[in-house]
């Protein structure tokens, strides 16, 4: 039997209970909502304070259970997306993609007409939530020892706690690291985004995007074709002035052929935007390393500095593996931000090809506006490319 950290007193007033079960050990029981059942993932935080939805609903949170550290969740409920050229705003895809959902205390209020409660909206996605949680211990726990897998469950007030049930499913689980989260993400086919009056088509590697990246780009009057991740390359560039690599889940190590995609893309010397995931693949492509994070960066007021100008911007970040700086050397990429917290690379730029890529969302969704001139500076690439 697990050792048990921690149980919320009281009745929960959802009728549920939750529990939360970590490979090192640690176990919390608390209330429960959104849907029952067991569900295994690598433990994650985020500092974010709003912007729960889109956080539920990033690509890049495949296979994790989230851990809010916000004292109180859910206060203003989940807005209905609107659609506009097939992209979505208020959401950052169409469901959610988290695991399971820990938050220190879920909100009493209900949500103004036209919105869902998040209790509500969880239940009909099937993703389990555990409130009434210490989360500032959880987070100590995480941040110490590194992020771990864990198992969450919901169950029915009354029954007991399925310690047994959570420990067998995370025994059965694969690690975080092996699992290849993009194929679960990425479209079944192209997909197209074409704003009315659209100056420049761009294509895009679509590993699990962030609809905000979608936004930024067809506001900026770029028609956006997405393409799952195991296009070839002649196909991105055919017909397209410039490419975006997109955000997305898990290891990038293990991502080899898009990695080589990337590569060739490159060579191809149309412009090119990497974007979290789309870094770690342009590097990866040229040459250099990617390695773990402790316990990553995730959240809406992560700094980064610009290198050499040492201007600093508040970005949104959402990460748990970075790029090696001692690996660029011979791969023609240099440093164009870094995080001044611990030193890891937050941007990179090519020597001598038309290549952005960013470990930050310049999109936000939700946010800072810092560092939306980076898509801007991408589509003067995309004009002078356009242009001859």
């Amino acid at each position: 039997m697990p050792r048990l950290a921690a149980r919320a007193g009281g009745r929960c007033r959802t009728g549920l209970r939750g529990a939360l079960l970590l490979e090192s050990g640690l176990a919390v029981e608390g209330c429960g909502f959104g849907a029952e059942g067991v569900r295994v993932g690598e433990v994650v935080f985020s500092t974010s304070m709003t912007g729960y939805p889109e956080s539920l609903t990033d690509p890049s949170y495949r296979g994790q259970i989230l851990v809010y550290t916000h004292p109180m969740v859910g206060n203003y409920g989940v807005p209905r997306p609107r659609v506009r050229h097939g992209v979505l705003y208020g959401l950052e895809s169409e469901r959610v993609h988290v695991e399971g959902f820990v938050v220190a205390e879920l909100s009493r209020h209900a949500p103004r007409p036209g919105r869902l409660g998040l209790h509500e909206w969880l239940r009909a996605q099937g993703v389990p939530g555990v409130f009434r949680v210490d989360t500032r211990m959880l987070v100590r726990h995480l941040r110490s020892r590194g992020t771990m897998m864990g198992a969450v469950g919901v169950y029915p007030e009354g029954e007991p706690a399925p310690w047994d049930e959570l420990e067998a499913a995370l025994e059965a689980a694969p690690g975080y690291g092996v699992v290849d989260y993009t194929k679960q993400v990425t479209p079944a086919g192209p997909v197209a985004h074409e704003p009315p009056g659209a100056w420049a088509r761009v294509s895009m590697l679509d590993c699990g995007v962030k609809h905000g990246i979608l936004r930024r780009l067809t506001s900026l009057g770029l028609a956006v074709t997405r393409y799952p991740c195991s296009t070839p390359p002649e196909e991105l560039v055919d017909g397209y002035q410039g490419v975006v690599v997109s955000n997305g889940p898990g290891n990038p190590a293990l991502l080899a052929r898009e990695a080589e995609t990337v590569a060739a893309l490159v060579e191809y010397g149309v412009p090119l935007l990497g974007v979290c995931l789309g870094m770690h693949l342009v590097a990866l492509g040229l040459g250099a390393e990617t390695y773990k994070l402790p316990y990553g960066h995730r959240g809406p007021n992560k700094p980064v500095v610009e290198a050499g100008g040492g201007r600093c911007y508040i970005t949104t970040q959402n990460h748990g593996y970075a790029v090696r700086r001692e690996s660029l050397e011979g791969t023609g990429l240099r440093v164009w931000f870094y995080n001044p917290d611990d030193g890891s690379l937050e941007g990179l730029l090519h020597e001598s090809k038309p290549v952005l890529a960013t470990q930050f969302h310049p999109e936000a969704g939700p946010g800072p506006y810092d560092t939306f001139w980076v898509f801007e500076a991408f589509a003067r690439m995309v004009r002078r490319h356009a242009q001859g």
